[in-house]
């Protein structure tokens, strides 16, 4: 038996098929489709709901803001904590202000709902919605991050 640490050509992470190499590591394009579906769907969701919400125009600004804070705070955590994992030079100013942003973002909308003068299932919804963007936000950076470290490779 020899160890596991020891690799060989024919042990690499290209993978053939139909005389195609493909990386596995490489984002798919069905991956890719349903990243951007769950964010368009959350995103969407999120704001047809303010649209028809029967609430101030000011709480709906209020809410509408949280969701882009919270879209941009996450992709800026998982850019620096990919960086960081890459060993590209991220200051600890920036990644801390990342995690300090996404987490505002989350208890400031989980403030508003619960003072809001919402049903409970209106809170749910947009909860959820604003869940499903931020996750999905996430997955589409990395997806796109991905997709260019192998498109400026030419795997």
């Amino acid at each position: 038996m020899e160890p596991l640490q020891q690799k060989k050509e024919e042990q690499s992470p290209i993978v053939k098929q139909d005389d195609k190499a493909r990386n596995p590591f490489k984002p798919t394009a069905a991956f890719i489709g349903a990243s951007w579906f769950a964010l368009l769907t959350g995103t969407v969701g999120y704001c047809i709901g303010l649209w028809n919400a029967t609430m101030e125009l000011n709480e709906k600004g209020y809410y509408f803001t949280i969701l882009l804070f919270g879209l941009f705070a996450v992709i800026s955590v998982q850019k620096s904590v990919r960086d960081r994992a890459e060993g590209l030079a991220v200051t600890d100013l920036y990644y801390g202000l990342s995690w300090f942003a996404t987490i505002a973002a989350m208890i400031l909308l989980t403030v508003g709902l619960w003072n809001a003068d919402l049903l409970l299932s209106e809170k749910g919804f947009y909860a959820l919605a604003f869940c499903l963007s931020i996750f999905s936000a996430i997955a589409v950076q990395k997806n796109t991050r991905d997709a260019k470290l192998f498109e400026d490779k030419e795997l």
